[in-house]
């Protein structure tokens, strides 16, 4: 991984600084959507600190630097902040978050300054109370992004990739029936409207699909509902006419992208031509703006006053698939589950019986290629991490062209993969070893398999969430004092955002808010870690189901889950003595299911096929 020299870059931004007077300056790592992934033109904190995680924020005074992330990113990014940065470790004793240092840089009447649209309401709101609680002056918006114009010419161009329909057949609901829903929201919440900000929400509320972030297959766009108009705020060039007349016969009106701000004014004074109309009502009509909507957006709409942040109901209803989307996770994890059998067993067959050297990007590319060829392919899901030895330790790992390790057959090998599929998306963690694996790296391994069967076992009572879950996947790994830096499960999208909220298994307190519901699709991805050694993980998708009990404490219905995820655990790494006899019975059922499921897609006597069936002989 290399490091960048940050020194001229952060030289020009506190030049910028000066004439803004601003003493602090604060750089997320989320765009004006609060995207998790972003395009290539707002990675404004991977430019200005050098680091290229997906989860950070740098914040930069006139003497200091500091870039805060998480465990999954502690590694990487030691290696790739130059001697300008200081790096905050968050999560561990004694280390301040983000938001508490740049407080504490503010302190003595210090001004902080952050760009309105990069920051969520209630993350400024927050940070502007810690900064006034330390002696700090103030959190001001500062309009025009000053990293931006230290960026300059340089900066890559907006995307403007097509926006095109996702077929009823692939999406399951229409969006009038998404749209009737919402308004049902609405009414019970007595708001106004909603106005939705988040790429991924939008593009499931309108059944349509883009392409202007990587591997993420969303567009830049606003929408307004109110109980009687819907509209689409995006770049109008990017709709094809067949587009804007789906858009048109479902009732949506079209605006372009920028006017949203201007527009929610408007909404805004509208509130108060009614509130002063009916001056004798308690309680005035709000708008409704989810928790993650920018710091800019909810100001144009009024403030607090006029709005209310809530956790999005579409985002609610997105994460419950329906049956159509359920059928399609199933159907495209089986195609991918075939994808990654051909290339673990062609990487084994070029590394052990061909002596071949083949690096972690061209392990990469091979890997994509089985994916192009199977039905509905649209795309990677992510950046695969195809790490060999001591780089699988790096959580995030991101093997760069030209300038990366060639696969060890005597290490261990981690590949964390996805892909896009119009019936779906897939997220699948298998590490395996193509020589003699350690005795540690055994025990780790089967570890971290049963944290991962355990889970996949769990039965639970409705209103359970994942944060009462996640100790399931790590208990064995506690007992022998040992544990991982990252959640055990994310939401996944269907045909969108490989990571999807609010769901999630882990120790995040946003976690223990929301119940896990039948119909939710998640991953199951425990592992462990040693630094400048090995890592392992494994990773599955599972969806929630409704289970039979024999009994029902409470008249409560019970969930379990449903494992989707095609492709066999490396049977070179497992520890057998380390296993119950239930988890090897349910290992036995998951291998013969495995190879029920794609067995017709390999020849009888090809390398796939024998591969297949060795890892997935009973135990």
């Amino acid at each position: 991984m290399e490091t960048v020299d940050t020194s001229s870059r952060l030289a020009v931004l506190r030049e910028l600084m000066k004439k803004h007077t601003v003493d602090v300056y604060i750089v997320p790592s989320e765009d004006s959507h609060n995207s998790e992934y972003i395009a290539p033109c707002d990675a404004r904190r991977e430019f200005i600190s050098g680091f290229t995680g997906s989860a950070g924020c740098a914040v930069i005074t006139h003497e200091k630097a500091a870039l805060a992330t998480d465990g999954r990113y502690f590694n990487q990014a030691a290696k790739q902040l130059d001697a300008n940065w200081l790096l905050l470790k968050q999560g561990l004793q004694d280390v301040p978050t983000w938001q508490e240092w740049s407080a504490e840089q503010a302190e003595g009447g210090k001004t902080v300054g952050v760009d309105p649209t990069v920051i969520s309401a209630p993350d400024a709101r927050k940070l502007a109370e810690k900064i006034k609680k330390r002696g700090g002056k103030d959190l001001v918006a500062i309009e025009e992004n000053l990293v931006d114009m230290v960026w300059g010419e340089n900066r890559p161009p907006r995307p403007s990739e097509p926006v095109k329909e996702l077929a009823l057949h692939f999406a399951g609901r229409d969006i009038k029936s998404k749209l009737e829903d919402l308004r049902k929201e609405l009414e019970k919440k007595k708001s106004s409207g909603f106005i939705v900000s988040m790429l991924d929400e939008i593009a499931w509320l309108f059944n349509l699909r883009g392409n202007d972030i990587p591997y993420n297959p969303v567009f830049f766009s606003y929408a307004a509902i109110t109980p009687t108009t819907a509209t689409l705020y995006v770049d109008i060039s990017k709709l094809s006419l067949e587009t804007r007349q789906y858009l048109s016969e479902n009732g949506i009106s079209i605006r372009g992208y920028d006017k949203i701000f201007s527009d929610s004014k408007v909404l805004s004074d509208s509130l108060e031509a009614t509130t002063s109309e009916r001056s004798s009502e308690i309680r005035v009509k709000k708008f409704m703006v989810s928790n993650k909507t920018s710091w800019a957006l909810k100001r144009s709409l009024g403030g607090e006053t006029k709005v209310d942040e809530v956790r999005s109901p579409i985002g609610d209803a997105k994460a419950v698939k329906n049956e159509t989307e359920l059928e399609g996770m199933r159907a495209c994890h089986v195609r991918d589950g075939a994808a990654l059998i051909e290339y673990f067993s062609w990487l084994e067959h070029q590394l052990v019986v061909q002596k071949a050297e083949i690096d972690e990007v061209m392990g990469a590319d091979k890997l994509e290629e089985f994916r192009r060829k199977k039905k509905h392919f649209v795309g990677l899901s992510f950046d695969t991490i195809s790490s060999t030895g001591a780089n699988a330790a790096v959580i995030h790992y991101h093997p760069e062209r030209g300038n990366c390790a060639v696969i060890d057959p005597n290490a261990v090998y981690l590949c964390d993969s996805g892909a896009q599929f119009y019936d779906g998306t897939t997220d699948t963690t298998r590490t395996l070893h193509f020589g003699e694996p350690t005795a540690m790296e055994k025990k780790a391994y089967t570890l971290v398999l049963k944290g991962n069967i355990a889970l996949d076992m769990a039965v639970f009572p409705k209103g359970t969430s994942g944060f009462a879950l996640d100790t399931l996947a790590r208990q064995f790994l506690w007992e022998e004092g040992l544990d991982y830096r990252h959640g055990t499960g994310h939401g996944v999208g269907s045909f969108l955002n490989v990571h999807e909220g609010p769901i999630g298994i882990g120790t995040r307190i946003q976690y223990s808010e929301v119940p896990l519901a039948p119909g939710n699709t998640i991953s199951n991805e425990p592992g462990y870690y040693e630094d400048g050694a090995f890592g392992i993980r494994i990773e599955n998708i599972i969806m929630v189901r409704e289970v039979e009990t024999q009994h029902k404490f409470g008249d409560k219905p019970y969930l379990g889950f449903e494992h989707v995820t095609m492709v066999p655990y490396c049977r070179k790494l497992i520890d057998e003595t380390l296993l119950t006899r239930p988890e090897i019975h349910w290992l036995n059922e998951y291998h013969a299911h495995i190879h029920a499921q794609t067995q017709n897609y390999f020849e009888t006597g090809s390398i796939a096929m024998k591969w297949l069936e060795r890892e997935t002989q009973p135990i």
